[in-house]
Parts: structure tokens; C-alpha cells; sequence
């Protein structure tokens, strides 16, 4: 039996040479244009999970991009752990910004680049990796399966129905995941927590068509200055969100979790200079930890209209557009705050214009208990791993699938992630660094050790 340092040191060439097959397959889930890199890449999972360790592995066709599912059973009357992760990445784009190409890795100071390298490619590389070494030195004692989907970053649309329909198949004890992020690579930190989503676009129409801004400006309504208008008035001066009933579900902070949440090691100067900013902003009477992980909050990503190109048009357009979202916390149901939005915004909007709400991908919020026996398992993994116990902490993104989990299979899922902020997700020259590759393969073996110890 060899011991699990000596397994990666031995292999990490293979493992990456695997790794990075993956990552040149550009699987970009929001883009049409890749519909057969989304099938290649589901393929190439199939091929790795197999020569892992699986009994069966095989592509699952949905109503949108296809799944892989693998899985091997050890003793059918034995736990199961479900593994979780998406072979789906975002665009690449502003590829100028890149210092090396997006979709061909380079090992640069001990950190690959590449799209996917961390989201999800590399922390779903650890897990498959992990089970590797437990079923080739004999040491898995339950069931493992694995779901990969090709959708995650435009909101797994295809995957609750898929769900529904394979219950059975997809039956386990608990699901793990590693899709989420560290507080540091000296503090390492699991996650207990995520917040929803609710997205919408938003439409504003004046007139039938774009106008002279000299012979109708100051007489015709601006859908842009409209569209302005409305959206600031959506938070108030203390940061709060206006939307009546928004935060009739929202339950407050306990005391004891802020006690915790304050015992975190934070350095807000240094988290204003890392990424350019004089002064921080947010709902009054919170921290800025509380208000990114377990308070609600709003935002516009994205607005235009009229004339955006070189030079100047003096016009007033016809029509503006903007893309806005809210993070959501646990009991706040993205359903309703969507309607809450169009309600409201409809109620508002003033008669000189047309408004239209189309919502978009949404979910629910989640919490992992931490007497989780497999979150005991999974701390107990952290700190074999790295040397010191992980803190609990909530974090501000969203997984929206993680609650479907829970209200379609009845299963609680413990996030294992492995990321790091510099690891820039979602950006040009995401990055994953390699001792984490290795750290986390390494925290995956005792977590699996640990969930039968705990189960007998």
C-alpha cells in the first residue's frame, strides 16, 4: 500500500497530463458554437473515471448539455457518497488579457493557467483522483458515484428535472463537492454555507424609435434616464434592498455565528487594495464578512442603450436594457423574490414608458449542519491536510443545484472546495495552484477513511 504523498509525487505527471486534456476541450456551456466540445469533453470524463476505478461510466443524454455518470459499487447494503462537479466553463473572454492562451495550460510558479484549471476542471481532478488511490490500494469500504453535469455556469437548467427523473440511480447517504473556495492557502476553511440567486433582465421602452435629443430632449421620457432612476431607488442610503416584502423571510444572523464570523483573521485594508477600491460599501449595521456571506444582496451587471460606439450621436433611444441580480439567503425563495422584483418594478415604473421583466436562472441558499458526520469527515480530511482544523464559514456565492439536491434526492451535501481568491475564476488567468491540487487529493483520501469510521 503506498501512502498517499508518495501516490501524487509518483503520478502528478499523469495527473496533470490528464488534467490538461480536459482543460483543452473549451467546454463552454453558453456558447453554441461548443456544442461538440461539451459532448467531447463528457467523453474524456467517461475515459478518466474508468481508468480511476469505476464499475460504469457513461454519457447521459438531458434536456440540454449531457452528463457524465460513473460509479462503483463496493457492497450494495454499504453507504454511498455521491460526488458532484461540472465539466462546463465560462467564456474566455477579454482574451487580450490573458498572458498565456485560455484553453492551452502552462505551469507558470508552481500554478497551471488556464480556463477551468480551477472551476471546475482541476477541483473535480482532485476528487476523481482521491478515489483513484483508494480504490487501486484497496482501501474503499462504500459506494462512490459520480455526477458531472455541463451546465453549472448558466445555471443548471437541465440538471432538477434530471434529478427527478433518476432518483433512484442517483440514491446516496450524502454529496460531496468541491466547487467552493478557502479563506487562504494558510487558513484553510470549509464552507457551510451559500447564498441564492435570483437574475433578471429588464427591458424600458419610450418611444417607437431612437429621437434627436435637440428637437426631443427635455419633452420626451429617456429610458435610460428612467431605467437609471428605478434602479437606484431599489436600495436606500442604508444599504438596504426597497423591495416590499424582499426581507420577510430573511432570518437574522445568531449571535453566536457573528461571534464566529467576527473570529475570522480579516485585513480589510488589504482586501480594499487587492482589488482597487478607497472605500468599502454595504448594508448598514453589518461587517463587511457578514454582508458577502449571509446577508442579501443587489446588483446591476450589466446596462446599456442609446449609443455606445466612438465618437458622439446626440440621440435619445428608444430603448434601454440592464441585467440585474440578488443574492439570496437560506428561506428566501428565488420564485417569489422574482415576482417581488416584477410586482414592484411595475408599480413604480412611470407611465411615459413601458417596462418588461424577463427573470432568469435562480436558486435557494444552503446550510450544511456542522454535526454532519461526513462534515466531521470532511474537517477531519482539512486538517490531516493542512495542519490545522478548517473554520466553518459561509460564503457569498451560489451553487443554486446544492438546495435542489437536498429537495429532490432529501440529501445533505458537504462542500469541500479547494479554490483560492487568486485563483481568479470566471477571469482572464484563472489559475490553481498545484499544492492544492495535491493538498486536496490528499484531504479527499482521509475524508473518505473518516466517513466510514463514522458511520460504524
Amino acid at each position: 500500500m503506498k501512502d498517499i504523498k508518495n501516490y501524487i509525487c509518483e503520478n502528478e505527471n499523469r495527473f496533470l497530463d490528464e488534467l490538461f486534456s480536459l482543460i483543452r476541450i473549451p467546454s463552454i456551456s453558453a456558447l453554441p458554437a461548443h456544442k461538440d466540445d461539451m459532448s467531447a469533453c463528457a467523453e474524456r470524463w467517461c475515459e478518466l473515471l474508468l481508468a480511476a476505478g469505476a464499475d460504469r461510466a457513461e454519457v447521459m443524454p438531458s434536456a440540454g448539455h449531457p452528463l457524465v455518470y460513473a460509479e462503483k459499487v463496493v457492497n450494495p447494503s454499504a453507504p454511498t457518497v455521491l460526488v458532484y462537479s461540472h465539466y462546463d466553463v465560462m467564456p474566455a473572454e477579454p482574451l487580450e488579457l490573458w498572458q498565456s492562451a485560455p484553453f492551452e495550460p502552462e505551469v507558470r510558479d508552481e500554478r497551471i493557467y488556464a480556463r477551468g484549471a480551477d472551476d471546475d476542471k482541476g477541483q473535480a481532478m482532485i476528487q476523481v483522483k482521491a478515489f483513484e488511490y483508494l480504490v487501486r490500494n484497496n482501501q474503499l469500504r462504500h459506494n462512490v458515484k459520480f455526477i458531472f453535469e455541463g451546465e453549472e455556469e448558466i445555471g443548471s437548467p437541465s440538471l432538477g428535472k434530471f434529478l427527478t427523473e433518476h432518483k433512484e440511480l442517483l440514491s446516496s447517504d450524502v454529496i460531496l463537492v468541491s466547487d467552493t473556495s478557502m479563506l487562504g492557502a494558510e487558513l484553510p476553511s470549509l464552507t457551510t454555507g451559500l447564498r441564492g440567486l435570483a437574475y433578471w433582465e429588464i427591458e424600458v421602452t419610450g418611444p417607437n424609435r431612437d429621437l434627436h435629443s435637440g428637437h426631443f430632449g427635455g419633452a420626451v421620457a429617456n429610458p435610460i434616464n428612467v431605467l437609471c432612476e428605478m434602479i437606484a431607488g431599489l436600495t436606500d442610503a442604508d444599504g438596504r434592498i426597497t423591495i416590499p416584502g424582499f426581507y420577510d423571510d430573511v432570518e437574522e444572523v445568531p449571535a453566536a455565528e457573528r461571534e464566529m464570523i467576527a473570529a475570522i483573521p480579516f485585513d480589510e485594508e488589504a482586501y480594499k487594495q487587492a482589488i482597487g477600491v478607497r472605500e468599502l460599501r454595504g448594508e448598514k449595521g453589518y461587517s463587511t464578512l457578514e454582508r458577502n456571506s449571509c446577508r442579501p444582496s443587489f446588483d446591476v451587471c450589466g446596462i446599456w442603450g442609446g449609443y455606445t460606439g466612438e465618437g458622439s450621436k446626440t440621440v435619445l433611444p428608444s430603448k434601454a436594457y440592464a441585467k440585474v441580480s440578488c443574492r439570496l439567503v437560506p428561506h428566501q425563495q428565488h420564485e417569489r423574490i422574482s415576482q417581488l422584483l416584477i410586482d414592484h418594478l411595475a408599480n413604480i415604473a412611470p407611465q411615459c414608458v413601458d417596462v418588461k421583466v424577463k427573470p432568469m436562472h435562480g436558486g435557494e441558499g444552503y446550510v450544511c449542519p456542522i454535526t454532519l458526520p461526513a462534515y466531521r469527515a470532511a474537517e477531519i480530511g482539512f486538517t490531516e491536510a493542512f495542519g490545522r482544523r478548517p473554520l466553518a464559514v459561509r460564503r457569498g456565492g451560489s451553487i443554486p443545484i446544492i438546495s435542489d439536491f437536498e429537495k429532490i434526492l432529501g440529501v445533505k451535501t458537504v462542500l469541500m472546495g479547494f479554490g483560492l481568491e487568486s485563483d481568479a475564476i470566471h477571469s482572464p488567468n484563472e489559475n490553481f495552484r498545484l499544492d492544492m491540487l495535491r493538498k486536496g487529493i490528499e484531504a479527499v483520501v482521509v475524508f473518505h477513511r473518516e466517513f466510514d469510521n463514522l458511520q460504524a
